[in-house]
Formats: C-alpha cells, sequence, structure tokens
C-alpha cells in the first residue's frame, strides 16, 4: 500500500480542521509533518493549536514541528521554512490548507477583512509555494496541494461573496499557473475541494453552526483523498481539481457513510460546485 513514510510534509493552518487531518493521515504513515499555523494559546471558540497538533501528530506515529507563522509576512515563513529543512533535511511536500473566510457583499465587506481574505488564502498561498519550490525541486516526487476549489466563471458563484471568490479562486489560480510552470520539472500542482460541507471550525462558527454541522462531514474524508493524491506521482499527476470523493472512488472506496457527522442526514453540497 502507498506509504508517506518519512516523507516531509509542510502544512498551513494544521493546528486544527481539514490541515491536522491531512497530517495525522500522514503521521500514522510515518512522515514528518510541520505544523505552520499562527494558534499559539488556547482560543475560546478554537480547538488546538501548533503545540497541541503536534502532541496528537507525534501520538500518531510521525515526527511533528511546530512553527508559529502568518503566512502574510515572507520573513515568517522564511523562517518557517528554514527550520523545517534544518529539522529534517528537506521538504517533499507543501499543503497550501490555511484559509481565512466572509461571505458578505461588496458593502458588507470591510477592506481589513478583504486584505486578510487576499493575504492568506492568494498572497500566502504563492508565497508559500514560492519559498517552498527550492527545496520540493530537490525532493524524489514533490508535491504541491492546494484546498481550494474548481474554478468556474459562473456568475452566481461571485455574486453574493464576490471578495471570497476572488480570494479562495486566487489559490486554484496558483494550481493552474504553477502546475503548468512546473510540469517538466516533476512538480505535482493539484487542488483538492470537498463534494460536501466539512465538520471544521468555521463551519461551526461563521457558516450555519449545528445544523450544517449536522450535514457535514468528518476532515478525514479530506485527509483520505489528499493521501491518495501524495502518494500518486506527482510528474504524472498534476493540474488537476480534484473533489474529495471522485479522488476515493478512483482509488477503489465504495462506502462513504463513516465520513459523515450523522449517519443517514442528508449531506449539504460545499460552494463552488456546480
Amino acid at each position: 500500500m502507498a506509504s508517506l513514510q518519512g516523507k516531509t510534509i509542510f502544512i498551513t493552518g494544521a493546528s486544527r480542521g481539514i490541515g491536522k487531518a491531512i497530517g495525522l493521515r500522514a503521521a500514522r504513515d510515518g512522515a514528518n509533518i510541520i505544523v505552520a499555523a499562527k494558534t499559539a494559546e488556547p482560543h475560546p471558540k478554537l480547538d488546538g493549536t501548533v503545540y497541541t497538533a503536534v502532541k496528537e501528530l507525534e501520538a500518531a506515529g510521525g515526527k511533528a514541528l511546530a512553527c508559529l507563522t502568518d503566512i502574510r509576512f515572507e520573513e515568517q515563513v522564511q523562517a518557517a521554512v528554514d527550520k523545517a529543512v534544518q529539522t529534517f533535511g528537506g521538504i517533499d511536500i507543501l499543503v497550501n490548507n490555511a484559509g481565512a473566510i466572509s461571505l458578505t457583499g461588496t458593502l458588507d465587506t470591510p477592506m481589513k477583512r478583504y486584505d486578510l481574505m487576499h493575504g492568506i488564502n492568494t498572497r500566502g498561498t504563492f508565497l508559500t509555494s514560492k519559498v517552498c519550490l527550492p527545496h520540493l525541486l530537490k525532493a524524489a516526487n514533490p508535491h504541491i496541494l492546494n484546498i481550494s476549489p474548481p474554478l468556474s466563471m459562473k456568475p452566481h458563484w461571485f455574486g453574493d461573496h464576490v471578495a471570497y471568490t476572488m480570494a479562495k479562486y486566487g489559490m486554484s489560480m496558483c494550481v493552474l499557473g504553477m502546475a503548468e510552470e512546473f510540469k517538466h520539472k516533476g512538480v505535482g500542482v493539484n487542488a483538492l475541494w470537498p463534494k460536501t460541507v466539512i465538520a471544521t471550525a468555521a463551519v461551526q462558527n461563521l457558516l450555519g453552526g449545528d445544523e450544517v454541522v449536522r450535514r457535514s462531514r468528518k476532515p478525514e474524508i479530506m485527509a483520505d483523498a489528499a493521501h491518495v493524491i501524495l502518494t500518486r506521482s506527482g510528474r504524472e499527476y498534476t493540474g488537476n481539481f480534484a473533489i474529495d470523493e471522485e479522488v476515493l472512488r478512483s482509488a477503489g472506496v465504495t462506502d462513504f457513510g463513516h465520513y459523515a457527522m450523522t449517519p443517514g442526514e442528508e449531506l449539504q453540497p460545499d460552494f463552488f460546485l456546480d
């Protein structure tokens, strides 16, 4: 069975949610995980810190490194990457998972929030990729995986929250461009997006609360799908906008019931899927 044993994986926003779940799946293989996230102290509405995530990852069987990092700032990203390379000797995989969201229209989006979304989602993804790439290019089977949606120019994906859509699609445009740029150098650059809403802190606190969480899937479905992608050949599998359930079906998975937060409940489709 394909494994990430010994691989070094740099994950942004890995202190909770999808990022941590991807790290835990890789840790069970014996991977090295860099937890690049901002949360140093416990938050009343958010589970986990970089330090609690490291403990969970190590308990799962991996090695882990806490790097307090705000990916809006180049010097912090560079310091985290340098520390990762110094600790583990290189970087094999980058997962751009960190994100900010505000489902607000133009008149209701403060520029501070606009800047936060674009600074983390689009700029942070580009920056972290740029800083990791010199090390990825030295790896045996390098990958960049962005947690971002398929690109669609349908107006309804823009009309209600144009600022957020622009920021999230910026991550997907990084996939489109970098996959083309590095396709002859063996770096697999792909996007992964969930078919249904995933139960995360953002959903609990901002996007519907308990009602939507009940109709969501667990982050583990994204982690399992990411594992399938990251164990493929990056030279052969690149430039894809993958959907978690479709990836797992291609790997032979047919039973998805255990991923549901509430078995039997009708699932809520995620944004950006036509």
